[in-house]
């Protein structure tokens, strides 16, 4: 077990995020699916946020990272799934037959 140190803290925080596509349709393929997994690192790398481990299937994606304590959990995953969605369904306007409500 390896502790992470901040400025004036010491900390072990691991947690395993887990999140679906809205109705679980499997969109995350292709060109889709890598742009995805670009966007959570710059997204992680920006918050200092270690990814541990990641798998992105075709409907859901799942990640064991290191947040540091400035961070919540819930900040954490309304950038990362805020941004992923805002930008996917620009980028790829096909979506918008599965997903008519900008919901990703």
């Amino acid at each position: 077990m390896q502790y992470d140190k901040g400025k004036h803290s010491t900390f072990y925080h691991r947690y395993h995020l887990v999140w679906i596509t809205k109705y679980r349709f499997k969109v995350l393929t292709g060109d889709i699916r890598l742009r995805v997994r670009e966007i959570i690192r710059q997204v992680c790398a920006e918050n200092r946020v270690e990814i541990i481990k990641r798998v992105l299937a075709g409907d859901h994606v799942h990640m064991f990272v290191s947040i540091p304590p400035s961070l919540s959990v819930s900040d954490l995953m309304r950038k990362m799934k805020g941004r992923s969605s805002h930008k996917v369904q620009r980028e790829f306007p096909q979506l918008k037959k599965r997903y008519w409500g900008r919901r990703f």
